[in-house]
């Protein structure tokens, strides 16, 4: 069995990579730069830009599995591609964001959901499997705080106490090499958590923890947030995250056991995640 992972360069999809290529799997590495990968001896490179069509034919010529992020400007494209090429099945790294009410208008929920469609869409004509992998939050959303911290700066919080479900992304990598790997567990979709439904506040603390450096935070308002992320935060999308804070705010996250489920495994805890990455957080 040959494997294309796309997104390469992410820490889910490198982290598969090294997975599946340990279990003696063929894995086909692609990003939109290949010159920038460095996989394991043994795994190939291969352009694979998702908003390119034209790459799609090359990338997936003799794979038989496609794990595959959710850029939905070509999703159609790429699937009848892979039909074409023969891939049986594709797993989606696709957003717990898809099941909220509003997902179709939400800017973040909205291209993993579009995604989802078409994909269903396919497996519904026959043309491949689809399996749908929903993590809630990444743990390595806390990386964004990492500059205040080393600089010893407090994190500036419009919602100090929103709920989340951080999730490792090991736990994320495994569950995905698992339905990659074990035909029983295609075409469905998992909603994947962390083990523990923290506020930013008691992570902030576990990061303290673990590194041994201050981890404070300081609320302050949404326009304040706002303004602070404009450089590099789309407006729509800061919108989205203000709201989906406020909701969740004092509202312990729900979770789910899906990684040990699939894994074998509990998920990794949010201290454990903190450990791994506690050099990230130094000067």
């Amino acid at each position: 069995m040959t494997v294309l992972v796309t997104g390469s360069r992410g820490r889910v999809a490198s982290t598969l990579i090294e997975l599946l290529h340990n279990a003696g799997l063929k894995v086909r590495a692609a990003s939109k730069n290949p010159a920038d990968l460095s996989p394991p001896g043994g795994v190939d490179t291969v352009r694979c830009d998702l908003s390119d069509p034209a790459d799609f034919d090359t990338a997936l010529d003799g794979v038989d599995s496609v794990f595959l992020y959710a850029e939905a400007s070509h999703i159609e494209t790429f699937a009848a591609r892979a039909r074409a090429a023969g891939v049986q099945h594709i797993a989606l790294l696709s957003s717990s964001s898809v099941l909220a009410p509003d997902a179709a208008e939400n800017p973040i929920a909205a291209p993993h959901l579009a995604a989802e469609r078409a994909l269903e869409a396919a497996a519904a004509r026959g043309d491949v499997e689809a399996t749908h992998l929903q993590p809630g939050a990444f743990a390595t959303n806390a990386l964004q705080w990492s500059w205040a911290i080393r600089a010893g700066r407090p994190v500036e919080l419009p919602h100090p106490g929103a709920h989340g479900d951080p999730i490792h992304e090991r736990d994320v990598a495994e569950a995905a090499f698992a339905v990659l790997t074990e035909p029983r567990l295609r075409g469905s979709s998992y909603l994947l958590t962390g083990p523990e439904s923290l506020t930013f506040s008691e992570q902030l603390a576990i990061l303290a923890e673990a590194t041994g450096r201050p981890a404070a935070s300081v609320a302050v308002t949404p326009e304040q947030w706002r303004a602070s992320v404009a450089d590099f935060l789309p407006e729509p999308v800061a919108d989205a995250l203000l709201s989906y804070w406020a909701a969740n705010d004092g509202r312990p996250a729900p979770l789910t056991r899906t990684v040990e489920e699939l894994t074998g495994h509990p998920a990794r805890t949010f201290a454990t995640w903190a450990a791994d990455h506690a050099k990230g957080f130094h000067p």
